[in-house]
């Protein structure tokens, strides 16, 4: 049987600053909402509707969102739908969340004026080290307490591909 594929690319604006924990063997992980909006018309008015996502990133990307990314920050980021349970203690009832594992993640410029507002990309995912279309990648032998410099990448609405 063929193989299936389970990839996600989203645009959107971080709903709220980022939750930063380490797991107990001291992985980092970050945790935080993004929204994405899409237009639809309604009659002859449009509307803009938007969609909430739950993210999740771990290592060194979840130390570059601790960094880089706050409530309103605009980011592109790749990675895969998994949608996890567990058995609620109070109720005993089984829940479900569904969540957005980033592989990669991309700060792009925001109009709010914000920290990204400088037009700037910077970009951090699970590949091998070395630079990217979008910045820097690290990968999980790279050792997380590496220091990389992440220079000012101009970026301009003619390289968004959408």
């Amino acid at each position: 049987m063929a193989k299936g594929m389970n990839k996600v690319f989203l645009l959107g604006h971080a709903g709220k600053d980022p939750e930063i924990r380490a797991t107990q063997s001291g992985v980092t992980v970050a945790n935080f909402s993004l929204a994405t909006a899409d237009r639809q018309k309604q009659g002859e008015e449009w509307v803009d509707k938007t969609e909430w996502h739950n993210l999740v990133a771990f290592k060194r990307t979840a130390e570059v969102i601790r960094d880089y990314v706050k409530k309103g920050s605009k980011v592109m980021i790749e990675g895969k739908i998994q949608t996890r349970s567990w058995d609620d203690k109070d109720s005993g009832q089984k829940k479900y969340r569904t969540e957005i594992i980033v592989n990669d993640l991309t700060l792009l410029g925001d109009s709010h004026g914000g920290e990204n507002g400088s037009g700037s990309s910077r970009s951090s995912n699970s590949g091998s080290i070395g630079r990217t279309s979008g910045g820097y990648s690290d990968s999980e032998s790279s050792g997380y307490n590496n220091q990389h410099e992440y220079g000012d990448l101009e970026i301009t609405d003619q390289d968004v591909p959408f």
